[in-house]
């Protein structure tokens, strides 16, 4: 599955020929296996966050290791909801590591689901073509020394660069929902090939669409190999014709994954077409 957001930082899709990006996450360094200093103040610990809350954040604070803010009421404007919260490991081989240490950080990425399927419906292709993004967050290291033990993970859809979309009210299912790609599905300002283009959720002016992901067979494959190319190239030029509807003239073009997604085992492109 896609883009799990793995770090603070922007992912850039690479093209055939361009590029786009699309906001991610990455692993901060490892804070090393000193163990956090528990208060002897015995404060509380900070209440557990709690699946189905929502939240109001921007891209930047969607992309912190941890959410200062407070919960919002589902029915205001918000841009993140909680679909699961879970119990943190941080004693490994006998050492308390830090709750901002790479190793439980990893944890955290490992246990957020990729995509909450359950949570947003949808077929395997419409959640890859969709702007929903999954983000995580930990305690603060003051949080966990109160004792707080636990990690969130969030879905997000992504509006456009440097912008989160404002959610509805209620999530369950939306990708079921006929018309969905049309709200939430991933569009461009232009032609991908083309100087400015931007990466844009289909709702807002757009010019092209991905109408499909392209799997990219993983036995034997090279990054950016020809032969895997011209083959992905060959079904996105029949998925555009298809849809061009017996005219002669169609434009398609096929968007490789990132470097960084193809690493961490993405196998799929998109098949851009213009939007009509």
């Amino acid at each position: 599955m896609r883009r799990t957001l793995t770090a603070a930082a922007t992912v850039v899709l690479l093209l055939v020929a361009g590029c786009s990006s699309s906001a991610t996450r990455r692993p901060a360094a490892d804070a090393g296996p000193s163990p956090s200093t528990v208060a002897g103040s015995a404060a509380p610990a900070p209440a557990v966050p709690r699946s189905g809350s929502c939240h109001d954040l921007t891209v930047t604070e969607a992309t912190e290791p941890v959410d200062r803010g407070d919960p919002v009421p589902c029915g205001r404007p918000h841009t993140s909801v909680t679909f699961k919260v879970g119990q943190l490991s941080p004693v490994v081989d006998g050492h308390l590591l830090a709750v901002d240490s790479r190793t439980v950080r990893a944890q955290i990425a490992r246990s957020c689901p990729d995509f909450p399927g359950a949570l947003l419906g949808g077929d395997r292709t419409t959640q890859q073509l969709s702007r929903f993004e999954v983000v995580w967050f930990s305690p603060s290291l003051e949080q966990a020394d109160a004792g707080a033990n636990w990690y969130r993970c969030d879905v997000v859809a992504v509006r456009s660069e440097g912008r989160l979309l404002p959610l509805p009210a209620r999530l369950d299912g939306v990708l079921d929902q006929p018309g969905a790609l049309n709200r939430f599905g991933t569009c461009g300002t232009t032609a991908p090939d083309a100087r400015g283009f931007a990466l844009v959720v289909c709702s807002e002016r757009h010019s092209w669409r991905a109408v499909a992901t392209i799997d990219l067979p993983p036995a034997g494959a090279h990054y950016l190999g020809k032969r895997l190319e011209a083959t992905a190239n060959a079904a996105c030029k029949d998925i555009a014709s298809r849809r061009a509807n017996g005219s002669l003239k169609y434009t398609w073009s096929f968007q490789w994954p990132t470097r960084a997604q193809w690493s961490s085992g993405q196998r799929y492109g998109y098949c851009w077409v213009p939007q009509g």
